[in-house]
């Protein structure tokens, strides 16, 4: 999923360059991001940090793989390195090399940069982040006013997109109760709160499977339309592997385009070969590519094509942002060129 996940929790300054391993000189940072030991020469290898474990949320890398879709676009071979909990953040791989490019989010890629870190964000698989806030159907939470007298329980590593999402829609933090929270949704079945933040792609549905009807409402609906599982870069990348990129997000495209085409072979390859180790469960990772296909599928990309972010929807993110205290400048985020040159180069991706 894309979230604040992929860092544990919020990425400040100290936190970047001690997992970036620069604390030592900002200079470093710079000249780090982009460097050579992961980005390899034309036809070579190269690894691409995950936001979290492998399970089907990354299924269009699984079938870009699996499919030989790499392979063709001129790479020996495509590691994917699995994020988790208190991984290390694609912006921390890209800057000390482990990694050429990295699935992140907004909230987390803009203070790298507002800090120092040469990145873009070149693609984005959702088009809305799957952030919600999920509560009982006998207790529904329908939209974020309604949160205001409620406890909602927040993990600490996603206060940043909560806090966001309060001042979105002009909450006082104060006409409502923050409840520390982890992933397990048991406190919500025994009452000691009233929702929690979860995500669409699973929130509602882990507590349909124990028996406990849930509704929930997506943050990208309540005046916070970010993006989610972004791709990023290293401007060098952008600036002197611009073929090698875009041969990687042709791939990519392909890969996604089979994934929403047959979310059940999407489920087998997490399952049954990617996230092996995961113990993952056939029917449960099947449901899930069909809800963040909802995500990944909309009006913008059956016209542009998926992993395109709309001009509205850059500036829309770019302004959410702000609600979280990040103020950025659209052109200092985002640089869709090489994937707009792509669909141009290649009208039958759209088909």
């Amino acid at each position: 999923m894309i979230n604040l996940r992929s860092a544990g929790r919020p990425l400040d300054r100290r936190r970047f360059l001690r997992l970036s391993g620069l604390a030592l000189g900002g200079s470093a940072l710079l000249s780090a991001c982009g460097g050579n030991a992961s980005s390899g020469s034309a036809g070579g290898p190269v690894s691409m940090q995950l936001s979290w474990v492998k399970n089907v949320e990354f299924a269009g890398q699984y079938f870009a793989d699996s499919r030989g879709y790499f392979t063709q676009a001129g790479f020996e071979r495509v590691e994917l390195l699995a994020g988790g909990a208190a991984g290390t953040s694609a912006e921390a791989a890209i800057a000390t090399g482990r990694a050429w490019i990295g699935v992140s989010a907004p909230l987390i890629t803009a203070p790298a940069i507002k800090q120092g870190a040469p990145l873009k964000i070149v693609a984005a698989t959702y088009q809305k982040n799957p952030f919600a806030v999920v509560s009982l159907e006998k207790n529904p939470i329908p939209d974020a006013k309604s949160m205001i007298g409620k406890r909602i329980g927040v993990q600490d590593g996603n206060d940043l997109a909560f806090t966001a999402l309060l001042k979105a829609n002009g909450i006082d933090p104060g006409q409502l109760t923050r409840v520390p929270f982890q992933f397990d949704p048991t406190p919500i079945t025994t009452g000691q709160i009233d929702g929690y933040l979860g995500f669409s792609t699973s929130g509602a549905a882990t507590l349909a499977r124990r028996g406990v009807p849930a509704t929930q409402f997506l943050f990208a609906d309540n005046g916070l339309p970010l993006v989610g599982e972004t791709l990023i870069v290293s401007q060098q990348t952008i600036d002197e592997e611009r073929d090698k990129l875009k041969a990687f997000l042709k791939a990519m495209v392909r890969g996604w385009k089979d994934a929403i085409a047959d979310p059940a072979a999407a489920a087998r390859l997490a399952v049954d070969q990617y996230g092996k180790d995961q113990n993952l469960k056939a029917d449960e990772q099947e449901g899930m590519m069909q809800r963040q296909a909802e995500l990944i599928v909309s009006d913008d990309t059956r016209a542009n094509g998926l992993l395109t972010v709309s001009d509205e929807l850059i500036k829309a993110n770019v302004d959410s942002l702000k609600f979280a205290g990040i103020d950025i400048a659209a052109d200092d985020l985002f640089d869709l060129a090489p994937l707009r040159e792509v669909y141009q180069e290649n009208p039958d991706l759209l088909r």
